[in-house]
């Protein structure tokens, strides 16, 4: 290769010299071949992100999440290529992690895992440069020591979690962001026992 760069394990997935190949893509079969770990709460993570860089057309947001699917990192860029290559796309995203978290390479099994988030127009229907972006991403968490997780557009009819079939209508491109935390659930009530635990009760029930 003209990059002089080896191909990684993540290239090896398909054997096939075609374009698909070529272009280093993956295939929405591919994926669901790949075993991504599901996300708990879709929407809240979708929500969470939007929220934070209230994204636009053609920008993506790779977010690292802890065992417990709290945000541990984010950040967001604009796709300013004019192709759809896997590579580059690849090397945009391990940019971005490299700048906000450190690698976990040294883990013998990874415990974070890397999601997308790409907010594109069209339909929510599967594109080439949805599987470049997939590509990408899951070479990028092998060479981050992190888990590659789930790959999610945004468009103007909503949010979709490919190769999951889940979605919903809102947030979506064109919606304003909401509050900050506000899909995350309320902290409970303190349990303090005692006059002070009547007191916060009467005050919860008016």
């Amino acid at each position: 290769m003209t990059f002089g760069f080896a191909p990684s394990s993540a290239a090896s997935l398909s054997t096939s010299t075609s374009a698909t190949s070529a272009n280093r893509l993956l295939e929405p079969a591919e994926w669901a071949a790949a075993g991504i770990p599901l996300l708990r709460n879709p929407r809240e993570v979708v929500s969470g992100l939007h929220s934070r860089h209230r994204p636009g057309p053609a920008t993506a947001i790779v977010a690292v999440l802890d065992p417990d699917e709290r945000v541990q990192a984010s950040a967001s860029f604009t796709r300013r290529q004019a192709s759809s290559d896997g590579w580059m796309f690849r090397n945009a995203l391990l940019a971005q992690l490299r700048r906000v978290i450190p690698h976990d390479l040294r883990r013998r099994t990874p415990v974070r895992t890397a999601v997308l988030l790409y907010c594109r127009e069209g339909d929510a229907r599967w594109t080439e440069e949805d599987g470049a972006w997939m590509w990408g991403l899951r070479d990028a968490c092998t060479l981050h020591g992190l888990r590659c997780g789930a790959y999610i557009t945004l468009t103007r009819d909503g949010w979709q979690v490919l190769g999951e079939g889940r979605g919903g209508r809102r947030p979506n491109a064109d919606s304003a962001p909401e509050p900050f935390g506000l899909s995350e659930a309320p902290p409970p009530l303190p349990r303090t026992g005692g006059v002070a635990s009547d007191v916060l009760r009467r005050a919860a029930a008016r």
